[in-house]
């Protein structure tokens, strides 16, 4: 097992914990994310945008400057393409997607009269296939394709000297660049607890997790959030005991207390247990991988053997380092770089996306967020434009199984914030292909405006409620209320039927009891 975290995750680290120097796949991502023989270009005299960290905003940034015809540089202090490639989405999404098939392949005989399963699967292969597809992404996000784009690709540590200059220190020397303008897309890295103990513990995060090649006998999760609860459910169907330490009275704490139950109920049923109000008081580092995790939790102390430590309660923006003071930007350790709704911080030479910063109305930081953001910030800091980051729809998805898929608002959240609104709810026992394809268990609920069929929210829970949730985003994004989803024909049997059963649902309420004597007036007058 490759040995975990127990640094202040995040840190310029120039040996790259995330990839394995034994593993092929891995030498051929960072061939490209991050290249042993990459020499930094002479800078230009002066660049219309630098853009500060190679994550999903920083790329979109660069590429789309470039594209236009600015001159562009872009500065990577560790791995191109970020947290998505190389320690969030491709890599936890690949190994959800094993755990399921491993999953399936055990519930085959008993759901389906499958083939029976026997013995153990290979975890080995499950995490070298993680390696090989991200590999495969790899010269997607690389600096050699940036180049090719037109982009000046630096790799080293940057940092503001003056309200319009950079300064990089890379392996072979120090640049300056002057901008009329930059973007600070630094990102962000797991957050860790102040617990006694637990910087001189092995912990893993989200960022080291992905190295391993033997699976833990016993997975301790601290945190009950989405990467929580996304890796203890993978784990336990991998073969690994797991215990969620959660602080709170339910999983998944800003969904709706449903969908939580849902997800809580699944995961049990793979071996998942779950400890809530519990406390992390102290971590007892027991040699090689073990620890002992001391634990409060209603009242008592219990102590907790670990073989491995998970740290998942949360992300931290990245502004250590970045010389932003220099700059006149406006950031604080805890929301990042403060910037207003046009993604402009307090320097109006220097913009910030992803999750770095905080913008006004953004609800979470997101791979698809930071996209769009970037492409906010080239039009606000190139060409004059006036795009509002609290205009964006943003969906999100928790990827357990089943998946939590939201947009919008909750009915707590529209409480708190006094929109009135109705509660459609659909339950998938009542959707014809959940019921056939065994995934009925979960939900379609819709919040419409008070009195209309404007859609201020919607949660969907369910076994493809990820791919289902752009259809209401796009709703809401064109301003197309839940009347015209009804109106649209949708094939049958598909799960997404369950939002024209929500319109359908909606609209037999309509059918009040005046209007159902005006329609029997109406017929009877008709015999």
């Amino acid at each position: 097992m490759t040995a975990p975290t127990s640094a202040r995750p995040g840190a310029p680290n120039a040996h790259h914990p995330t990839l394995r120097p034994d593993d092929p796949a891995d030498q051929r991502t960072r061939a490209q994310v991050h290249p042993p023989d990459w020499v930094n270009p002479a800078p230009a005299s002066g660049y219309h945008l630098v853009v500060i960290g190679a994550g999903t905003g920083g790329l979109v940034t660069a590429a789309a400057a470039a594209g236009l015809g600015a001159r562009v540089a872009l500065v990577e202090r560790s791995l191109m393409g970020g947290d998505c490639l190389n320690v969030g989405c491709v890599p936890s999404k690949s190994v959800i997607r094993a755990a399921r098939a491993w999953h399936e392949a055990r519930a085959a005989a008993g759901r389906f009269g499958g083939p029976r399963t026997a013995g153990d699967g290979d975890f080995a292969a499950a995490m070298g296939r993680l390696r090989e597809v991200r590999a495969g992404f790899a010269p997607i996000d690389g600096a050699p394709r940036f180049a090719g784009l037109g982009v000046d690709v630096f790799l080293g540590q940057a940092r503001f000297v003056a309200p319009d200059a950079v300064e990089v220190d890379g392996d072979r020397g120090r640049a300056r660049l002057h901008f009329r303008r930059a973007v600070v897309a630094a990102g962000a890295r797991a957050a860790v607890p102040d617990v006694p103990g637990l910087a001189g513990s092995p912990y893993y995060t989200n960022e080291t997790i992905f190295s391993l090649d033997r699976r833990p006998a016993h997975l301790v999760v601290l945190g009950g959030g989405p990467i929580g609860c996304e890796l203890a459910q993978a784990f336990a169907r991998l073969g690994t005991r797991v215990t969620v330490l959660d602080r709170g009275a339910r999983l998944l704490a800003r969904e709706e207390p449903d969908a939580s139950a849902v997800v809580e109920r699944a995961m049990a049923r793979d071996g998942v247990d779950v400890w809530h109000g519990a406390e992390l008081r102290r971590v007892e580092a027991r040699g090689g991988m073990s620890s002992v995790l001391h634990v409060r939790r209603d009242g008592a102390e219990h102590a907790v053997e670990a073989d491995a430590l998970l740290v998942a309660v949360g992300r931290a923006p990245n502004v250590d380092g970045l010389g932003l003071a220099a700059a006149g930007v406006a950031h604080d350790p805890v929301r990042g770089v403060t910037v207003d709704d046009r993604l402009r911080t307090s320097n109006p030479r220097v913009y910030a996306v992803g999750d770095v910063c905080s913008p006004p109305g953004s609800p979470h930081k997101f791979t698809h967020a930071a996209d769009f953001q970037a492409r906010l910030v080239v039009q606000n800091a190139l060409f004059f434009g006036r795009g509002r980051a609290s205009a964006l729809v943003t969906p999100w998805v928790t990827y357990t199984s089943p998946e939590v898929a939201r947009v919008g608002l909750t009915e707590a959240e529209a409480r708190e914030q006094g929109v009135a609104v109705d509660v459609v709810t659909v339950e998938l026992a009542d959707v014809d292909r959940a019921v056939i394809d065994g995934e009925a268990e979960g939900f379609c609920r819709v919040l419409l405006a008070r009195g209309t069929d404007r859609i201020v929210g919607c949660t969907l829970v369910g076994a493809h409620a990820g791919e289902t949730i752009g259809e209401v985003t796009l709703a809401m994004t064109a301003k197309v209320g839940l009347a015209a989803i009804g109106r649209t024909m949708h094939p049958y049997p598909t799960q997404a039927e369950a939002l024209r059963k929500a319109a359908d649902q909606w609209r037999r309420r309509k059918l009040t009891p005046r209007v159902r004597r005006l329609f029997g007036a109406y017929f009877r007058a008709l015999r």
